[in-house]
């Protein structure tokens, strides 16, 4: 994934809503380290309050305060919510005005601090949120539960300031539910949902192939999966020998990620829909990560081949 610095005019920001970080014991190491950076860390990366920070504010936070300034890609702002609609606008059982298929309900899989999930609930009755990090989960109930939570992001070196993430009023909260889990091994307690969504989730598994093996069992026939994924594979995160792709095979040909995917959930389902999802995470206020995840929708046939 690129990144890019947006140079912009200077901002006035008032002493009293910055405060500087206590300097102390793992300065410099995975406690401080962006959930950008390339240098791995593994899920536990994922277990910081920085790391709770940056994505409260990639999933929560105002557009002006993400990106304060008038350039810039805007259109990779709200990611999860555009998520959100993608399986919205392809969910066949939201078009079912019968009543007879019963509440519409979707599966938010790598759901971090649960903005794609609380933003499914617009849609759909019952929407469940998984997430392998226990601090994002803790994260997510807090904005079930009480809407609003305070986080840091950083301004400028050691120098934060303190931002407040907000559910939107017309979402109803009570739709929603989390739990900590394992995509690559997931409860076989689940059900079926009439729509799974993978949001940046696939290459930062350890066992990429364990979820697929499991996602024609947790979508209803004619269900959906959606799995948006910048294909960005770090052996950090996954060994190289579980890459899905992004690799030279031994005929010395590249494999790539979505050629795959296409082959192994082929035989389950049928690819209905196909487009680039970009992405922006603040690092600080002149740093951005940008990415463009390839969101693919897939629909659940009636019978397997």
């Amino acid at each position: 994934m690129a990144a890019i610095v947006l140079c912009g005019i200077a901002l006035g920001v008032g002493a009293a809503a910055l405060r500087r970080k206590a300097s102390g014991g793992g300065k410099g190491g995975l406690d401080e380290r962006s959930t950008t950076s390339s240098a791995g860390g593994g899920a536990a990366a994922y277990e910081t309050r920085k790391a709770v920070d940056e994505y409260l504010q990639f999933h929560f936070g105002k557009d002006e305060d993400i990106l304060p300034y008038g350039n810039g890609p805007k259109e990779a702002l709200n990611f999860p919510a555009r998520c959100a609609a993608l399986c919205e606008r392809h969910c066949a059982a939201l078009r079912d005005f019968t009543g007879e298929g019963g509440d519409a309900v979707a599966l938010d899989i790598g759901c971090a601090v649960g903005g794609a999930t609380l933003e499914m609930a617009r849609a759909f009755s019952h929407v469940l949120g998984i997430d392998y990090s226990q601090a994002f989960v803790n994260a997510a109930q807090d904005m079930k539960d009480r809407g609003t939570r305070t986080y840091n992001a950083t301004f400028e070196g050691e120098v934060t300031k303190s931002y407040t993430a907000t559910v939107p009023d017309d979402i109803d909260r009570t739709r929603v539910r989390f739990q900590q889990g394992d995509a690559c091994n997931l409860s076989p307690d689940l059900a079926q949902f009439d729509a799974v969504l993978a949001a940046n989730l696939v290459c930062r598994l350890p066992e990429p192939m364990a979820f697929f093996e499991r996602l024609p069992s947790l979508v209803k026939p004619g269900g959906i999966a959606v799995i948006v994924s910048p294909h960005s594979w770090l052996a950090a995160w996954t060994p190289k020998g579980k890459w899905i792709g992004g690799y030279n095979g031994k005929d010395g040909k590249p494999v790539m990620t979505a050629d795959v995917m296409s082959e192994v959930l082929g035989k389950d389902f049928d690819l209905v829909a196909r487009e680039d999802m970009p992405f922006l995470i603040r690092e600080h206020v002149r740093k951005f990560q940008w990415g463009c995840s390839n969101a693919m929708v897939w629909r659940r046939k009636a019978t397997s081949a």
